[in-house]
């Protein structure tokens, strides 16, 4: 699906502010002590920039041709999902949604990560305020698959997937826990910090909170779930890999539209 010129604008704009919207906390200053509430106005302009970037990129190569494969797509990464459910870190969405992204491009990966997101929710009763930054994290996975190189083929291709699929998987963990992380109260493990507290604590300096935020996430996500997530897809790109790139790569040259026209 290519993408114009005002389209990329649009995408990485939107990326910036979704960046923004989850980063925040940590940028802001407030007085030490005070509360920090959570961004409910993000959690209602987060889905408006979604839509906006899905329309601006319908606009510029959004056809019927590429509205078909991206709803095929949308509903088998959703069925996918509802089946793995996410049990012990496995997950079976994100190894499709970087080889469709590889295969169609940023743009078409960008929507694959929001649409497969939003249908899987619907189906799983997932939706929640956490959904639309699942599905920002998750439509960069699969934009940032369709920016890597493209010299890249054969075996190292799926070498390079498999990688990019591992270091995807982390950084999913890591950016849906920096979502809530500021907004926990009282989370304290003596020892796993050097003050023993994991929760954000707002005025602090950004580098004591960037440390109890790694700790914070070495211990809830790293170790299990993420690390679940990065095997399972790893290991779904080496085996099934070559076979869905060839699938989608000839999907993508020999997908036609047919119809009739008839006169009145």
């Amino acid at each position: 699906m290519p993408l114009r010129p005002r389209s990329l604008l649009v995408l990485g704009v939107a990326s910036l502010a979704g960046l923004m919207m989850l980063v925040w906390p940590l940028l802001v200053k407030v007085p030490v002590g005070e509360r920090m509430d959570p961004p409910f106005l993000f959690l209602a302009l987060l889905p408006l920039v979604v839509v906006v970037v899905l329309a601006e990129m319908s606009e510029g190569g959004m056809d019927a041709r590429v509205l078909a494969v991206l709803g095929v797509l949308s509903a088998i990464n959703a069925v996918l999902r509802a089946l793995s459910a996410g049990v012990a870190g496995i997950e079976l969405v994100f190894f499709l949604l970087v080889l469709a992204g590889r295969v169609f491009g940023p743009g078409f990966g960008f929507a694959l990560g929001c649409t497969s997101l939003f249908a899987s929710a619907l189906m799983t009763a997932g939706v929640g305020p956490w959904l639309p930054f699942q599905m920002l994290v998750c439509a960069w996975v699969g934009m940032f698959a369709g920016l890597l190189p493209r010299r890249v083929t054969g075996r190292a291709e799926i070498m390079m997937l498999a990688v990019y699929g591992i270091v995807a998987a982390y950084a999913f963990g890591l950016f849906m826990n920096l979502s809530g992380w500021p907004f926990l109260l009282g989370v304290e493990i003596p020892g796993a910090a050097p003050d023993g507290g994991l929760s954000f604590v707002p005025g602090d300096p950004l580098t004591e909170n960037l440390q109890r935020f790694a700790y914070y996430t070495l211990l809830t996500s790293t170790g299990s779930w993420d690390t679940g997530r990065a095997i399972t897809t790893s290991v779904a790109i080496l085996v099934l890999g070559p076979a869905v790139l060839h699938t989608l790569r000839r999907a993508s040259r020999r997908a036609v539209i047919e119809g009739t026209v008839s006169r009145r």
